[in-house]
């Protein structure tokens, strides 16, 4: 059964709120790729994309400055956790390897204490060396929306499902934010997503590719 604006309201009526999620900000390239890969896990509730990392107050594609494209991820620590979203950040980069340009920088934005302290805990883990790793790690000073046409991407070119979040009254805005927006997206593109039958994900063969 595809997405309707009905069942598009309901699945967002029913996922966690934003105060019940924590927040994990990432810089991994372009960020349509991991806006689509974190959308996909099970536990992710909603993720946006947007600039960190630079000083200017207030970059714009167009005008990026210092800063870096990056993907937020809000996910629900009852279900899943930081070191899971870590392990998948680095599996989606070489952490020995920074670009030469600073728009897509590789960053991890640990935002708390305690995501600190479990990121610090994986790479003694994991065996990376510190010295030698040029993944940026550093505080999250502002995140920057980026634009809307960024937002959500690959379901930003599927009109048929597009307009099933206009006739749900969704602006711009609400489909950044919409849970249900996070895992269409994915779906659309190609990623593996568990089925969510309501919305019509995994009743029929998978869209778009890795």
């Amino acid at each position: 059964m595809p997405s309707t604006p009905r069942t598009i309201v309901e699945y967002d009526r029913a996922a966690p709120t934003r105060e019940a999620t924590e927040t994990a900000t990432f810089g991994l390239g372009c960020f349509w790729g991991p806006d689509a890969r974190f959308g996909a896990m099970d536990g992710v509730v909603r993720t946006r994309v947007g600039y960190a990392g630079g000083t200017e107050s207030n970059p714009t594609y167009h005008a990026l400055g210092d800063h870096t494209e990056v993907v937020q991820v809000d996910y629900d620590p009852t279900r899943f956790d930081y070191r899971s979203l870590l392990a998948a950040a680095f599996a989606a980069h070489d952490p020995y390897r920074q670009p030469t340009k600073r728009q897509y920088h590789h960053i991890v934005f640990p935002g708390t204490d305690r995501q600190r302290a479990t990121l610090e805990a994986y790479l003694d883990r994991e065996g990376y060396d510190s010295e030698d790793v040029t993944t940026r790690i550093e505080a999250l000073s502002a995140f920057h929306p980026a634009e809307s046409y960024h937002q959500k991407y690959t379901l930003r070119t599927d009109r048929t499902l597009l307009e099933s979040f206009e006739a749900a009254e969704y602006d711009d805005e609400a489909i950044r934010e919409s849970p249900a927006a996070a895992k269409l997206n994915a779906d659309r593109a190609g990623r593996e997503v568990a089925p969510v039958p309501e919305l019509g994900i995994g009743t029929a063969p998978r869209h778009g590719r890795e």
